[in-house]
């Protein structure tokens, strides 16, 4: 049984051994970097790296690397050994404060949205203090951010600092207005929830949609789905279990706080929930976890599928954002408290949320949009593409006191009366949960419920720092020079909120009425990223994050273009994916078992003339119908592919061409193969079933 407490954090830098192992005033000087965001000298940097590097190789590191979240949607890292050459063909291990501050990758074959061009190679890494360094496979990771030659911010994590910082310094402003002149400064905290799904190596192997395109392109529905709703918090596999395990064992000592694990709605799926931490550590303990979910899949022959829809006809899987902002002095500034109607800094920070998530609302559809994603909120599966609010029954009363003027009842705390003697009563919470709600108020924190599972949580965070931080910034002009601060404050709040109530649903969000509804109050409803895309250079949206220095106009622009040819690229490779599976494997295998029903009904005709009827033949009717039409819809694929050249030279375009024509004439064509695998022997269908893969763990 592995010792928990001495295991976490074994393999991190933490606050414990830069203690033991910097001088006081080194530390003291690191402290005030990672607390308050003050400015780190070339001196105290070349003590921290010496240091660094002392502990590492004591863990048996022989290189270090500068671990970053370029535009990829993934991390990147190049590595460099600590040898340094001393004559003699000697060398010593050796690791400068300015190797520690800097790195240098090559810039050109990341993304940039034309930032920068193909000959313009020069990047730089940049050490990022307040995110500790960590072990990984005797490699010493130094997180850092992300950036060109020239400046322009080429990484996910760079406005996510940003932002933080933005956001801290608005909302310090407010509370010394209202007289909290000890806070010196405000986080927000994140507990990314992080679905997945494993199934068994040998099964993927045998899936050339699964390894290029990470979703599944043919697919029959096997005879049980989740209908049954057996598999959510059921009994957890012994194979997935030992996974579990060793999961854990391994977050823990990279010091990620990994709390909770269950099986989830669908066969083979699962989830991890973490504890919160400051924005930036949650983000880059996101990205560790889900890497080392596929290595720790592949220890138990097992793979891990991140993508947000890799089977068709059960739940595709989400990332849960639970979003809060707290101060340096403890306090959760989304807390209620036991009397929220008499908490107006409460009510002021709730407010200012309200407006932003109304104002900005494209934004949050935005952030969470990707070609996997576009499978679960397009198709109203949890949660739909609306942006909306869910505050609960007692919050949405103190709304609507508010806004009317009226007196606020709490509903009472009930106690719960199980009817079993043994059993203890308790009290039930005051709100009942919004499973359907993109963006939910769950006590003391919101839960962004709308993020893809391999979406980088850094984006979303730094959107709705972000936009809170400007409303927070408006507030303080308002309030500022007020004569009476208690009499303006109620004021802003109620003219607030009744002006942005439309947000505000705590309903049902599949139902029909509320798309209708939700139209009727002009919220936006986008079912792709081409659709969301578009409004990401909107005017508004621009001035947002240049007037509060999170990114520039260019950087932006960049961005639009990033997602765009991503988006593109991504549909691309899934219909290539497609056509080959199609010409090269399903096509062939049916033909084939069409060919041994023709020779047994030849063969039976040839050993009785009394046949008249035969049962093969109806079976080779349908068959022959289904690759007839199969392939005419191929080869529809195929030209519609390469007819996208036509619209290369305008990214939102080309998206658009992809998503309209290219990915609906994809799934026209899954509906023909996934009908004939189900009238094709297995002995003939050249790839694993649903069946097979979901429940073959």
């Amino acid at each position: 049984m592995a010792n928990v407490p001495e295991m976490f954090g074994s393999m991190v830098f933490n606050d414990k051994k830069m203690q033991e192992r910097l001088p006081c005033a080194t530390y003291k000087a690191l402290k005030k970097t990672i607390k308050n965001g003050e400015p780190l000298d070339l001196s105290i940097a070349n003590a921290v790296a010496n240091a660094m590097k002392e502990w590492a190789v004591e863990m048996g590191c022989t290189h270090y690397t500068h671990w970053f979240q370029p535009m990829t949607g993934v991390t990147a890292e190049k590595h460099d050994s600590f040898i340094y050459p001393v004559g003699d063909g000697q060398i010593i291990m050796e690791f400068s404060g300015k190797e520690l501050i800097k790195g240098e990758p090559d810039a050109s074959s990341f993304p940039s949205g034309g930032i920068r061009a193909t000959f313009e190679a020069r990047g730089y890494t940049t050490w990022d203090p307040t995110s500790p360094a960590f072990i990984r496979d005797k490699t010493l990771y130094i997180p850092t951010a992300f950036c060109s030659y020239t400046g322009e911010v080429l990484d996910k994590k760079t406005p996510l600092l940003r932002s933080m910082e933005r956001l801290s310094s608005v909302a310090v402003r407010l509370l010394h207005l209202l007289g909290k002149e000890d806070v010196t400064r405000v986080n927000t905290t994140v507990g990314p929830e992080q679905e997945y799904f494993l199934i068994d190596k040998k099964a993927y192997d045998q899936r050339p949609d699964l390894i290029f395109t990470g979703r599944t392109l043919f697919g029959a529905p096997a005879p049980k789905g989740q209908e049954l709703e057996d598999h959510y918090f059921g009994a957890i596999k012994t194979r997935v279990a030992a996974f579990m395990n060793d999961l854990d064992e391994e977050l823990w000592k990279l010091g990620i706080f990994a709390k909770t694990k269950h099986n989830e709605v669908a066969p083979s799926q699962h989830e991890l929930a973490p504890i919160f931490e400051t924005s930036n550590i949650a983000t880059d303990h996101n990205e560790l976890t889900m890497e080392i979910m596929k290595k720790t899949a592949e220890k138990h022959d097992l793979v891990c599928l991140l993508h947000e829809k890799p089977f068709a006809g059960v739940n595709g899987s989400g990332k849960h954002n639970n979003w809060s902002i707290s101060t340096n002095t403890g306090e959760n500034l989304l807390d209620p408290g036991k009397n929220p109607e008499n908490n107006l800094q409460f009510q002021l920070f709730l407010a200012a949320i309200v407006k932003a998530v109304h104002e900005y609302q494209d934004l949050l559809r935005i952030t969470v949009a990707s070609a996997g994603n576009d499978h679960r909120l397009g198709a109203n599966e949890a949660p739909p593409a609306i942006i909306s609010m869910y505050l609960g029954d007692d919050l949405g009363a103190l709304v609507d006191s508010i806004i009317q003027g009226s007196e606020y009842v709490p509903e009472r705390k009930k106690e719960m009366q199980t009817g079993v003697d043994v059993l203890p009563d308790f009290k039930k919470d005051t709100s009942d949960r919004n499973r359907t709600s993109p963006f939910a108020f769950t006590g003391n924190k919101f839960e962004f419920r709308a993020l893809g599972s391999s979406l980088n949580i850094g984006c979303p965070n730094y959107m709705l720092n972000t936009m809170v931080a400007e409303e927070l910034s408006q507030f303080c002009q308002e309030l500022e020079g007020a004569e009476d601060l208690t009499a303006a404050m109620k004021a802003l709040i109620k003219k607030t909120l009744t002006e942005h109530r439309d947000i505000i649903f705590n309903g049902d969000n599949y139902s029909e009425e509320w798309v209708k509804e939700a139209e009727k109050r002009g919220l936006c409803n986008y079912r792709s990223l081409p659709e969301a895309m578009e409004h990401y250079i909107d005017r508004k949206n621009i001035d947002l994050f240049v007037r509060n220095g999170i990114l520039t106009e260019a950087e932006i622009r960049a961005r639009y273009e990033i997602e765009l040819e991503q988006y593109a690229k991504q549909l691309r490779i899934e219909a290539l994916s497609m056509i080959e599976m199609a010409e090269k494997n399903i096509l062939p295998s049916v033909i084939a078992f069409v060919k041994e029903l023709a020779d047994t009904a030849l063969a039976k005709k040839a050993l009785s003339e009394s046949y008249s009827v035969y049962p093969e033949s109806s079976l080779i009717g349908k068959l022959s119908e289904g690759c007839e039409a199969f392939e005419k819809k191929t080869e529809e694929l195929r030209v519609a592919v390469e007819n996208a050249a036509k619209y290369r030279e305008d990214s939102l375009t080309l998206a658009k061409y992809y998503r309209n024509t290219v990915f609906a004439l994809m799934d026209e064509l899954r509906q023909i193969g996934d009908a004939m695998e189900q009238r094709t022997s297995a002995k003939f269908w050249p790839y694993p079933s649903y069946g097979e893969i979901l429940f073959g763990v």
